[in-house]
């Protein structure tokens, strides 16, 4: 399999090297070069498989020969050793829980498997790679929990000093080793324009060599194609009919995780529509209704990991929509854009915790919210919504929505009293230069 550009001036590039340059060299992100659909034969197979034997056949199909498939499974079954189950909350509603990792996201699951598929390419008998990360809440700790003490790696996680919650930050900055914890005086956007900064920097990149550990690289992105095709394999089998009206509904702050879903459309997965819900950060669903695409800087919200006012992955939606005479209403027709507010989270926090004795955390509470108009909006079906981190890391917010206290899962309780390792910067791109370089 070859990687191209969305920028369309960069040569093709093999799984290593689209693993190990991050952006590509025109500035662009690293997509297939191309999607083939999946065989009637071979989606019957994957209803019958586990989530390490669905990895295997996508990872295979996504990746091409670049990895042996005998190594290749192997890789997923030591990345993805934890479940990841769907759970009904009504009739018609799922939540696939993507939260039993070891940092309690969704962002262990393609973290994990990056890790892994980076560690296979890199030369470790030459200079260390430094993986920047920038963080708006889960990625951060995700990353450096999945590259912590690999042979070849540093780790460099920015992330807004002050926005994001205690348990989300403590589980990277007690981490120490080979991972740096960055306090960016900012907001994400910030962040993310320090890192692309760094991977614009030719000098830099010269006397460090860098890799990016954000959806922007395409391993992070290409692994949550599996758990969409791993969700529909768990439903009851008249929902998951080629002919059902089946909605996804994805949390989306940098659009990683809706594109991933949009590329498992279409190599085949069953799925009639997806949601892209949102906060109030709405530039990708403003677009969907108007036909332009505004970016702004983003707001602070209760569902802090969404807070993002220009997400890098817009740049693959529209590449995967570049053919075409109507692109936006071919996007249209598979992607509907819901928004919501910290009030409007709030009492979705409450009312589902009341009537189904179920604990969302905010960003799964957009996710439910987002599938619940759209249900109705159509007047009726089913879906699911992926539910991208566990209660816990937003202890806080629950306690004032619900007013009950989340259980304090073991990885939470391991990192609450030990020392943070932090350094503090401007959001200025010499600051962070200094830090990649001492």
């Amino acid at each position: 399999m070859r990687f191209v550009s969305t920028g369309g001036q960069a040569p093709a590039a093999s799984l290593g090297q689209a693993l190990l340059e991050g952006p590509a060299p025109d500035g662009g992100l690293y997509v297939p070069e191309r999607l083939e659909a999946l065989t009637a034969e071979q989606l019957a197979l994957l209803r019958l498989m586990p989530l390490t034997g669905i990895s295997s056949i996508l990872g295979s199909h996504l990746f091409g020969a670049d990895v042996p498939e005998d190594e290749l499974a192997a890789l997923l079954e030591d990345a993805l050793d934890f479940p990841i189950p769907l759970r009904q909350l009504e009739p018609g509603i799922f939540c696939l829980e993507l939260f039993h990792g070891p940092t309690l996201a969704f962002k262990d699951i393609a973290a994990r498997v990056m890790a892994r598929l980076m560690s296979r390419f890199v030369d470790t008998n030459g200079p260390e790679t430094t993986v920047v990360v920038a963080t708006s809440g889960d990625t951060g700790s995700a990353v450096a929990h999945a590259f912590s003490g690999v042979p070849g790696f540093r780790v460099c996680v920015l992330y807004p000093r002050g926005l994001v919650t205690e348990a989300q930050r403590r589980l990277f900055t007690t981490l120490g080793g080979n991972v740096t914890a960055v306090a960016v005086a900012g907001a994400f956007d910030d962040c993310q324009s320090l890192a692309r900064a760094a991977f614009a920097d030719g000098e830099l990149r010269q006397r460090r060599p860098l890799a990016s550990a954000n959806s922007i690289n395409v391993g992070r992105l290409l692994p949550q194609v599996f758990y969409y095709f791993h969700a529909w394999a768990q439903l009851p089998s008249a929902l998951a009919d080629a002919d059902s009206p089946l909605v996804f509904s994805t949390p989306s702050g940098n659009f990683g995780n809706l594109t991933a879903g949009l590329v498992a459309k279409r190599i085949g997965l069953p799925v009639s529509r997806f949601v892209a819900a949102t906060n109030v950060n709405d530039a990708v669903p403003a677009y969907l209704k108007s036909g332009r695409y505004a970016p702004r800087a983003a707001a602070a919200t209760i569902s802090n990991a969404m807070d993002v006012g220009d997400p890098s992955n817009f740049a693959r939606i529209r590449h995967l929509y570049s053919n075409g005479d109507d692109p936006l209403e071919a996007l249209r027709r598979d992607l509907a854009g819901r928004s919501f507010d910290d009030p409007t989270t709030r009492l979705a926090l409450r009312d589902v915790h009341e009537s189904h004795g179920y604990l969302l955390d905010p960003h799964t509470a957009v996710g439910y919210l987002g599938l619940k108009e759209e249900l109705e909006a159509r007047g009726g079906g089913a879906g699911v919504v992926l539910a991208t981190a566990h209660p816990a890391k937003f202890a806080d917010v629950i306690r004032e929505a619900v007013g009950i206290e989340p259980p304090l899962p073991p990885a939470l309780a391991r990192c609450a009293d030990l020392p943070e390792r932090i350094v503090e910067i401007p959001a200025e791109a010499p600051a962070l230069r200094e830090v990649l370089l001492s």
